[in-house]
């Protein structure tokens, strides 16, 4: 006769995967915007907005271009920086573009200075 036992620490349960990190909430507090609106802006519920928002549903290429634009930034800033912890790039970004060399020949002085 055989026995099957079926013991806890053996039964491998499928892990819930999170989306990809971001500051989809965060850029959208910085504008000021409510779920509704944001979502109106890009065609999609608030229902669905919150869900990315909160890490439980994955976002995809054309949503995060879509409220990159709807947002007046780029895809990688929902991504990789929080608008409400300025930084480097908050500066940058208010470089006017030909004087930008400039800023980094700057900045490379500064580096080796350091």
């Amino acid at each position: 006769m055989v026995r099957v036992f079926a013991f806890p620490q053996y039964v491998c349960m499928a892990k819930k995967q999170r989306a990809p990190a971001h500051f989809i909430r965060e850029w959208r507090k910085a504008q000021d915007l409510t779920l509704e609106q944001l979502a109106e802006r890009v065609g999609m519920t608030h229902g669905t907005l919150s869900r990315i928002e909160r890490g439980k549903t994955a976002y995809t290429q054309p949503v995060l271009e879509a409220l990159a634009e709807a947002l007046g930034t780029d895809p990688a800033s929902l991504i990789m920086r929080d608008p409400s912890k300025p930084g480097i790039w908050d500066i940058w970004d208010q470089i006017p573009a030909t004087e930008r060399d400039q800023a980094i020949k700057v900045l490379e002085a500064f580096k080796k200075s350091a």
